[in-house]
């Protein structure tokens, strides 16, 4: 069942028509406070109850408001677009300076700075500020730390490959440059650096293909 329509005119009792006034005012100061906030409009709202009690709602200085009001709707005013268009500007120039100034004051308080004007409960939600930036900044620190040590791990690792390569290499060289000091001469050398390179793959094709009946020869004999 949807709610029926409410037809506009004074509640005659008393207690429903207090009730309604509540749930009412409540509404307009809320769509007051989402308007000022949605469109960053100028709002001021003012509202007497049948006791003569006073209710007001302003996103600034409310008196400012009524001035504002007043010029723009006297009759005697001779405001012309461009000035009124000039009062706007001021104003927001004067937010502007007042949100810079605020974030001066932050930063001041971050270093340590202008805290006298700061009572407790705000020097209490600064330190709480600053550990949870400092908690973010260590770990991200860490994050960074380990990412480069394992950088230099793997650098570590691909360095004393090239490294025992390199080692291999001298060794050979050195080798055969004892090899070629001898009798024989550079063919002794290159023979000797051939059979090694044969010797290593008859070692392989034995590991691939092993002989499973060699046959044993008394020493000094040859195989027929």
């Amino acid at each position: 069942m949807g709610r029926g329509k409410i037809e506009i005119k004074r509640i005659e009792n008393n207690t429903n028509r207090q009730v309604t006034f509540c749930k009412r005012r409540n509404g307009l100061l809320k769509k007051a406070y989402e308007l000022s906030v949605l469109c960053d409009a100028e709002v001021a709202l003012i509202c007497f109850s049948t006791r003569g009690r006073v209710y007001e709602y302003a996103n600034t200085n409310i008196r400012s408001t009524i001035e504002r009001y007043k010029r723009a709707t006297s009759s005697s005013s001779s405001y012309t677009t461009q000035e009124i268009n000039t009062q706007f500007y001021q104003q927001e120039s004067k937010k502007l300076h007042q949100q810079i100034q605020m974030i001066q004051n932050f930063n001041s308080h971050l270093t340590g700075d202008g805290l006298a004007s700061l009572s407790v409960k705000e020097m209490k939600q600064l330190e709480t500020r600053l550990e949870r930036g400092i908690a973010r900044i260590r770990a991200k620190k860490h994050e960074l730390i380990l990412n480069e040590t394992e950088n230099l791990q793997k650098r570590e690792i691909q360095l004393e490959q090239e490294n025992a390569c390199l080692r291999a290499k001298i060794a050979e060289y050195e080798k055969l440059q004892q090899l070629s000091m001898m009798p024989g001469g550079q063919d002794y050398a290159m023979q000797a650096y051939l059979s090694g390179n044969v010797l290593q793959l008859n070692m392989m094709q034995a590991a691939v293909y092993p002989i499973m009946d060699r046959k044993v020869l008394p020493l000094g004999t040859m195989a027929v």
